[in-house]
């Protein structure tokens, strides 16, 4: 019984987080931005301890393999889906898209595309073990939800526009599957040496979170494909 209960422990955390993914979608359709990213942020914790609990249980196996990106396809592919499907009704269009006006919401779906690619893409990538290549799907979750609360006021204002949220969900998309090596957060010891890159990414993070407040996970997710892009070369 008590063989039953341990292996099930890392899967009933992934379920947590694809309960968390579907509410997250369900708020961020409704426009309620605070409580979707609020449901990200849930569901990247429980994303968190269902590995690390399979390991300290030494219980993994191929269909917690399996429920983790399905989980994580909902929680960060179209939880941020929705948000910014959300949003493309709310922005300003140019009189020249005014023609497809209706069609542009539906293009923040690429997100859950490509996060659907990433996820496959990982599970059978032997390269990213201990670091990634291409950006993770709950950084670029994490930067929706953050930028879209944070920065509502400025979005749905005519200096912004469609356009550039198209643009801006071609170009997080394609980063989902770009091969570009970025760097884990995962410490081997406390020196400097070996973790130059990620003390370097997190003194500069405090800052940031601080300045942009709502808008600072989205900031440091930026800060993040930028110090990877300067450091890829050393990855």
């Amino acid at each position: 019984m008590a063989n039953v209960i341990t292996r099930s422990i890392p899967n009933t955390i992934t379920s947590c987080n694809l309960f968390c993914g579907c509410i997250a979608v369900y708020t961020g359709f409704q426009s309620n931005y605070e409580m979707a990213l609020l449901f990200i942020i849930l569901g990247a914790v429980f994303d968190f301890f269902d590995g690390m609990s399979a390991r300290l249980l030494h219980v993994s196996s191929a269909i917690g393999k399996e429920l983790d990106s399905l989980a994580d396809d909902i929680t960060f592919g179209l939880a941020p889906s929705a948000i910014v499907f959300s949003l493309f009704h709310e922005v300003h269009t140019p009189a020249f898209l005014e023609p497809i006006a209706g069609i542009l919401p539906y293009t923040a779906f690429l997100i859950s595309v490509f996060s659907a690619l990433r996820l496959a893409k990982f599970n059978i990538d032997e390269r990213q073990t201990s670091s990634f290549i291409g950006m993770p799907t709950p950084a670029n979750a994490l930067f929706w939800g953050s930028l879209v609360l944070g920065s509502h006021s400025f979005l749905i204002t005519e200096q912004f526009n469609a356009l550039y949220l198209l643009i801006l969900v071609i170009i997080m998309s394609l980063l989902l599957v770009a091969e570009i090596p970025m760097f884990s957060l995962k410490f081997k010891d406390l020196s400097w040496g070996h973790n130059k890159i990620s003390y370097i990414f997190l003194l500069v993070s405090i800052p940031l979170l601080i300045i942009f407040q709502l808008s600072g996970p989205a900031a440091v997710i930026v800060w993040y494909i930028i110090l990877s892009l300067l450091t890829r070369k050393k990855s």
